[in-house]
This record gives structure tokens, C-alpha cells and sequence, in this order.
């Protein structure tokens, strides 16, 4: 074990000044179990710190064939191997520079026991969580109402799902213990019940009564969906037109490879309860408008149908259309930006800019097969 003589002849071989150093030294030494092996290492936000320091857990999770993603209560993060050019140190109950200074007691030599060592750790990144799994999970026994639940109930089994940052992003339902999915035909099913009773009854769309709507309707479906369907408040709850017309639209469009757009317009604003107005906007990451083709028609085409990978999100988009403006393409790979990215810098990554008849268009980097 080193004296003070010989630490002060070796900071003297180094040319260092012990007045800019720490009175306390650590003598260190591999203890006779340390290993690389035995412990990983994982960089914290400080949030992630206090969480664990809470009692809450995270959890790791990912299949052999995909990236392994840690889940916290509502975040989801990448974790990525960081190598370092320094060698990482476990020495247990080792004080930090501000607890040593606190602790003026402290011995002058601490000798010091590495218990293990690693010249990687895990990093995390803040990324979005990846839906297509999940909601293909979901889909394999879609909620279609309580008669197709009978008939099924003897020989599907039911999936269960924790509840996370990714479960809030899909139309899904709390139901006696499962995460589900509305099936789109049950979902506009329960829409017309409630939109009838509203027009029966002369109510305003932003301010519907909830315990009336049970009463009434509690005999047609579960008192659960009901509620499902309307959208926010407490005792008097508000229809969202703007999703009302979106379902409607989806309804309509499913079905056709491509619509006429000036037909389409008129059968949409016929198709939704009096009162409300639709307009393109609200098709956003819904439908795409060919306004080349003559007449002018719409298609749909779901953001969640697409890939979740940057690249081939990228690539299917410019095989769908080869130059994009950007007002048409943004609905499209808003849910692609990271934390504190915009949709120009993704732009710029992935696609290359020209004008076209004085409008800045976007075509791909890169060949599209």
C-alpha cells in the first residue's frame, strides 16, 4: 500500500501541483473477482434517475430481429452501445469530489477496490415508440360489440397489453382487463347511434349530455363504448368535428382505389351530421390529393399504414409520388421527428429540394426501385 511520501513522488515524476488537487488520494487496486463481464452500464436522464429512485421500473424490451428500446412510464427510448477510450471503473461506496470536501474528516490515503470494469455503456435516445406491432397484435381480435364477444369467447383468446406511450397513440379501449381495438365498421356504428340521438333530439355538438345519452342509448351497446365515443368533458361532454368527418371520409374512401374529388367533396358533406362542415384539412395523414390527374381525385392513404423506419418511409412515399410539396408531405413524416427536430431538417436528411413552377418541391436522395 502507498504512503503519502510515495504519492507525493509520483504527482512530483508528473509535473502536477498537489495545491490544485484534492487533499484525499484513492489507492486503487482490482480486487480478485473484478471482471468486464458481470455488469453493464446505462446513461440516466436525471427524469429516469428520479423515476428509479421513486420505485418505478423500466423496462427493457425488443425481439432478436428488432432494436432493443427501454420503456419508462410515458417515454420510450433507442439504447445504443458507446464505446470509450477511457475504462469505466465500478468501486463500490467510491465519495464523490463534493463528498469528500463535505467530509473533511476523510482519510488523507483511501485505498480503493475495483470491483469490475467496462469500456462500453448503454446510451439512451429519446425516439417514438414503434406502433405497427402492436396494433398488429390488437387487430388479430379487433372489438366488434358484445354479440361478436359471445360467439367468440370460447375459442379466442384474449391479448392483454401494458399500458404506455404507445397504447395512447392508437384508437383502443380499456375493457374488463384487456387493451382492445374498436373494429372501424363497430366504431362508426356507435358514431350513428350517437349522432342520431343528437339530431333526434336537437342538441348542440359541444354540449351533449352524457347521463341521457346512457339512458337512451345503454340498451343498444355498452355503457364503455358509449362513453368512448364521446370525446371530452364530464357531465355534458363535446363531439369533435373535426374527427367526425375525418371517420366519415375514412368510411367513404375505403373501399375505392381512387375517388373523384369534386364527387367526393359533395358525397362527404352529405354523409355528415347537419351542422357540420368538411374541408381537406381535416384529412391530413388520411388521404392524398392527385390534383395532376384529370378530373382531380383523392385516395386514402393512412400514416400508420406506412413503414416506421425513416429511410423507407422516405422511399415509400416517392414511389407513391416522385416530387412532393411540402404542405402535402409533412402530414406524412411529422411522426418521424425527434425530440427538437423539424420537418425541414428531416427533409433536408432524406430528400432533395427544386422549384417547380414556383413552388419548392421534394424528390428522394436516392434511386427509388
Amino acid at each position: 500500500m502507498r504512503s503519502r511520501e510515495e504519492v507525493d513522488a509520483t504527482l512530483h515524476i508528473a509535473k502536477v501541483n498537489p495545491a490544485e488537487l484534492l487533499p484525499p488520494v484513492h489507492c486503487l487496486r482490482f480486487s480478485a473477482g473484478a471482471s468486464s463481464g458481470d455488469c453493464c452500464l446505462l446513461q440516466l436522464e436525471p427524469g429516469l434517475c428520479a423515476d428509479l429512485e421513486a420505485g418505478h421500473s423500466l423496462v427493457i424490451r425488443g425481439d432478436k430481429d428488432e432494436q432493443v428500446v427501454l420503456c419508462s412510464k410515458d417515454k420510450t427510448y433507442d439504447m445504443k452501445i458507446a464505446d470509450t477510450s477511457n475504462m469505466l471503473l465500478f468501486i463500490p461506496d467510491c465519495k464523490t469530489p463534493e463528498q469528500l470536501l463535505a467530509d473533511q474528516a476523510s482519510c488523507n490515503i483511501i485505498h480503493t477496490q475495483i470491483a469490475g470494469f467496462s469500456n462500453n455503456y448503454w446510451e439512451l435516445r429519446r425516439c417514438r415508440p414503434k406502433l405497427k406491432k402492436l396494433k398488429k397484435l390488437l387487430m388479430e381480435n379487433p372489438y366488434e360489440g358484445p354479440d361478436s364477444e359471445k360467439e367468440r369467447a370460447s375459442t379466442e383468446p384474449k391479448l392483454t397489453f401494458v399500458s404506455s406511450e404507445c397504447v395512447i397513440r392508437l384508437l383502443y379501449i380499456y375493457l374488463a382487463g384487456y387493451w382492445r381495438i374498436l373494429e372501424f365498421d363497430y366504431e362508426m356504428k356507435l358514431l350513428n347511434h350517437v349522432t342520431q340521438l343528437i339530431d333526434s333530439e336537437s342538441w348542440s355538438f359541444s354540449k351533449v349530455p352524457l347521463n341521457i345519452c346512457l339512458q337512451e342509448l345503454g340498451p343498444l351497446e355498452p355503457r364503455e363504448m358509449i362513453e368512448h365515443i364521446l370525446l371530452t368533458g364530464d357531465v355534458y361532454f363535446e363531439m369533435d368535428a373535426d374527427k367526425i368527418c375525418k371517420a366519415t371520409a375514412q368510411m367513404l374512401l375505403q373501399n375505392a382505389v381512387k375517388f373523384n374529388l369534386t364527387e367526393f367533396q359533395e358525397v362527404w358533406q352529405q354523409s355528415v351530421p347537419e351542422g357540420m362542415t368538411t374541408n381537406l384539412d381535416q384529412l391530413k395523414g388520411l388521404a392524398l390529393v392527385d390534383r395532376k390527374s384529370r378530373p382531380e381525385t383523392i385516395f386514402l392513404l393512412k400514416v400508420e399504414d406506412l413503414p416506421e423506419d425513416n429511410q423507407e418511409r422516405f422511399n415509400s412515399l416517392f414511389a407513391i409520388r416522385e416530387k412532393w410539396a411540402e404542405v402535402d408531405i409533412s402530414p406524412y413524416i411529422q411522426d418521424l421527428c425527434a425530440e427538437k427536430q423539424t420537418i425541414g431538417a428531416l427533409l433536408t436528411k432524406y430528400a432533395r429540394s427544386s422549384m417547380q413552377n414556383g413552388v419548392k418541391v421534394y424528390n428522394s436522395r436516392r434511386p427509388i426501385l
